[in-house]
C-alpha cells in the first residue's frame, strides 16, 4: 500500500493550499492509503489522471483554478471531515486512435471529449459512422465533438451539445458550427459504440484531432471508443457529487 500523496499545480494559490493542507493532515494524523490529493484546476486534474492511468489510486481534487468542475471546494475548517466522508465516482475515458496523412497511428486518452477541428480557413468535410452504420454521410462544419457524460458540461455544452447524466452509459456527438446540413443537431449514442470519423478531403481540408488537450494534426481518420479497462476513481464531497454538479448545469441550461 502506498501512503497519501499531495500534488499541486505550480501557482501561488495551489502552493498556499498545499501548505495549509499538509499542516492539517499532520496535525490530525489523517491517513488514507492509495489517495492522491490534486490541487489545481480541471486541466491539472486531467493531466494527473492520465499520468496515473494504470494505478488503482483514488483522486480527490481541490480547486485552485477557475471553475473546477472535476474538483472540490477547499475548506480549511472541514477538509479532514470532507476527505473522510467523500464519495467515489468511477469514470472510464475515451480512447482516440488517429491515422494521420503519413499513415502513422497515434493513440490518446480523453476524459472529457475528443474534438475534431478544421486546421485551415477551409471548413472540414467529414463522414461519421457508428460501427458500420452511417450516422452522417457528409458534414461540412468547423468540426465535431464526441463527449463523455463527465465532459458534457464542458466544451460540449459550449457547442450546444446535450448534457448527459453520469450513469447514462451514453456519448454525445455534436457538430461545431454546422454549415451543411445546417439543421443537424448531432446524436446521442451508446457508450459501447465505436465512432469512426473520416476526413473526406484531407489534402484541401486538413483537420486536427484533440483528446482533451493532446492534439494530432493532419488526421485522415479518427476512431473514438470508451476504454472500459481504465477506471479513474474520483472522490467528491458528500453534498457536491459529480452527478449533482451535472444536474445543476442541466437546470441552468433549461432555465437560461
Amino acid at each position: 500500500m502506498t501512503r497519501l500523496q499531495i500534488i499541486s499545480d505550480k501557482n501561488e494559490k495551489s502552493s498556499k493550499i498545499k501548505k495549509i493542507l499538509t499542516k492539517k493532515i499532520n496535525k490530525e494524523k489523517f491517513k488514507k492509503e492509495n489517495l492522491i490529493i490534486v490541487i489545481g484546476g480541471d486541466g491539472f486534474m486531467l493531466q494527473t489522471l492520465k499520468k496515473n492511468k494504470n494505478s488503482k489510486k483514488q483522486f480527490y481534487g481541490i480547486n485552485s483554478g477557475n471553475y473546477g468542475f472535476l474538483m472540490n471546494k477547499f475548506s480549511s475548517k472541514n477538509i479532514i471531515k470532507n476527505l473522510s466522508k467523500s464519495n467515489v465516482v468511477s469514470i472510464s475515458p475515451l480512447e482516440m486512435i488517429v491515422k494521420n496523412k503519413n499513415n502513422q497511428i497515434k493513440k490518446s486518452l480523453a476524459i472529457n471529449e475528443v474534438s475534431v477541428l478544421r486546421q485551415s480557413r477551409q471548413a472540414a468535410s467529414l463522414s461519421i459512422k457508428q460501427g458500420s452504420r452511417q450516422i452522417i454521410k457528409k458534414l461540412v462544419s468547423d468540426g465535431v465533438l464526441v463527449s463523455t457524460p463527465a465532459g458534457s458540461t464542458a466544451y460540449n455544452l459550449s457547442v450546444h451539445g446535450p448534457i448527459l447524466s453520469l450513469h447514462s452509459k451514453k456519448l454525445s456527438i455534436s457538430p461545431i458550427s454546422a454549415f451543411r446540413p445546417r439543421r443537424w443537431k448531432g446524436k446521442i449514442v451508446n457508450d459501447k459504440t465505436k465512432i469512426v470519423i473520416t476526413n473526406l478531403n484531407p489534402s484541401k481540408r486538413p483537420i486536427s484531432a484533440v483528446a482533451d488537450n493532446s492534439e494530432v494534426r493532419n488526421a485522415k481518420s479518427i476512431i473514438v471508443k470508451t476504454n472500459n479497462k481504465i477506471k479513474f476513481n474520483l472522490l467528491y464531497d458528500k453534498n457536491r457529487s459529480l452527478q449533482k454538479k451535472i444536474k445543476i448545469e442541466q437546470i441552468r441550461k433549461e432555465t437560461s
